[in-house]
């Protein structure tokens, strides 16, 4: 049991600094609310660091775990928890909750306080998703960080807004009732226990893993999202602000691949080894195919948002493969996607801001007018393509050698993102930033201010870090990946 409640303050200090955020209320106390709301991110991310720095890298076991009873007649607990796997993510999004504060700062006008609010809620409650070890308190949050994302998207989005919010929380809500029905399944099976770790040592037979296992692909696999179940985040993307579609990339889509990790690998193995292959299919047609749909996307938002897709295949291929390399691969492609595509979304809405267009073809020539955002942005385009020496690339060639060990085939299908990933990253930068200005509306373009420097800035030396020495990442996740792989390895007739 953690001395300090680290996982709870990482929770619900946001939560709350979000609730006084709403009690600014009307614009006519814009800054106090944004104040207000900078220090409630700040003091979440702040919450988060002692979860790394006091991170004991040598157990594969849960740590800083918090456990109360919660609804005692069906045996819910509040009980919190996190391992190698899961800690890195709860960093990734308090610190991408302080960018997105910052990146609101001036941007949003109307209704500033809910906006601020409904990130800071939406932090704590994604936390605590990644921090759940009882399977009712991991879908409370599951569904309640559905609500301040819908807002978000609904509120401040753009034309189309209604439709790709209620499309998104259609999509996302639909899959998740089956995640349900496999917890009560579960809940049964173990004799009255929503303990997420209880169900890992169940003996379950093969018939009912596959059945456990696509319940909880149906809810997985929306999030990440996997082809074919990936139209609504292009036009959620599309329609939402610029933090919204931060927060969706950075975040939101990692839940889905860190559900496979946390729950079907560990609590259905046999079933995760017989279906890997369809999984492994599914992945790499994301990987090829929606590569090739952000070649032909004329819109900013939209290309990153198909590059997101693609990126997201690397990873569940990755999970599949039930090797060191292709799972810590994935791991590290999730947290570097998260600050890349983070950081890219935030460049697009650094021109948008200007010129309220995302159109490839409204730009050219933005390197006269704006040379220190063009640097930074090139280094995420390149960071997006996969140059080594940046986070892009870590992930995908440690994917790449976990694919080669278990086929060929896989790890050339897999290395096209490579070039794919250049030819669409590289083809919008070109575009955009050199050549001659034709349009007469980029003559008045004015370079980054500081608050946007300092926020892209940031993000560059993470990007940059992570690429040259991956070790502090990497070695967080190592104990938990060997035993999670260990498990399946040992389980795979468990239920024969």
């Amino acid at each position: 049991m953690a001395s300090t409640p680290w996982l709870s303050l990482v929770i619900w200090v946001p939560i709350l600094f979000g609730v006084l955020v709403l009690a600014t209320g009307s614009d006519r106390n814009a800054r106090l609310a944004r104040w207000v709301a900078l220090v409630g991110a700040v003091a979440g991310f702040l919450a988060s660091i002692p979860l790394y720095t006091q991170f004991n890298v040598q157990t594969a076991g849960m740590q800083f775990t918090e456990l109360h009873p919660w609804i005692e007649a069906l045996h819910v607990n509040y009980h919190l928890g996190v391992d190698g796997i899961s800690v890195l993510f709860i960093l990734l999004t308090s610190f991408t909750t302080v960018v997105v504060v910052a990146a609101g700062w001036k941007v949003i006008e109307k209704r500033v306080a809910q906006y601020m609010a409904a990130f800071l809620i939406m932090s704590g409650l994604m936390n605590g998703v990644f921090a759940s070890l009882d399977a009712i308190l991991f879908y409370v949050f599951w569904e309640a960080m559905l609500i301040p994302m819908f807002l978000v998207i609904g509120v401040w989005g753009g034309p189309n807004r209604v439709y790709a919010a209620v499309k998104f929380f259609l999509y996302t809500l639909l899959g998740s009732l089956l995640m349900l029905v496999a917890f009560i399944y579960l809940y049964q099976r173990s004799g009255g226990s929503f303990d997420i770790l209880d169900y890992q040592q169940l003996p379950l037979g093969l018939e009912a893993q596959v059945l456990i296992f696509l319940a909880f692909f149906m809810a997985f696999a929306v999030k990440v999202p996997m082809w074919p179940v990936h139209t609504w985040l292009p036009d959620a993307h599309v329609e939402a602000p610029t933090g919204g579609s931060v927060v969706l990339a950075a975040i939101m889509l990692k839940l889905g691949a860190y559900g496979f990790l946390r729950f079907c690998l560990p609590i259905a193995p046999d079933a995760s080894h017989l279906l890997s292959g369809f999984m492994i299919t599914l992945s790499l047609i994301a990987v090829v195919y929606i590569g090739l749909v952000a070649l032909v996307q004329g819109d900013m938002k939209k290309l990153i948002a198909y590059s997101s897709i693609s990126h997201m295949g690397f990873v569940t291929l990755g999970i599949f493969l039930f090797n060191r390399f292709g799972t810590e691969g994935a791991l590290v492609q999730m947290i570097s996607h998260g600050f890349v595509s983070g950081a890219l979304f935030l460049c697009v809405g650094v021109l948008y801001d200007r010129l309220h267009s995302r159109q490839i073809n409204d730009y050219g020539g933005v390197v006269n007018r704006m040379p220190l955002f063009a640097t930074l942005f090139m280094l995420f385009a390149m960071a997006n393509s996969g140059l080594p020496a940046t986070s892009g690339f870590v992930g995908e060639f440690m994917v790449i050698m976990g694919s080669m060990k278990v086929n060929f085939w896989y790890s050339a299908a897999a290395a096209t993102t490579l070039i794919f990933g250049a030819a669409y990253t590289l083809w919008m930068y070109k575009r955009v930033i050199f050549g001659k200005i034709t349009n007469p509306r980029v003559e008045g373009l004015s370079d980054l201010s500081t608050r946007e420097f300092l926020i892209l800035g940031s993000l560059a030396v993470v990007v940059l870090a992570m690429g040259v020495y991956p070790l502090p990442f990497t070695e967080v996740m190592h104990s938990s990946v060997a035993n999670l792989l260990s498990h399946v390895a040992q389980s795979k007739l468990k239920g024969a």
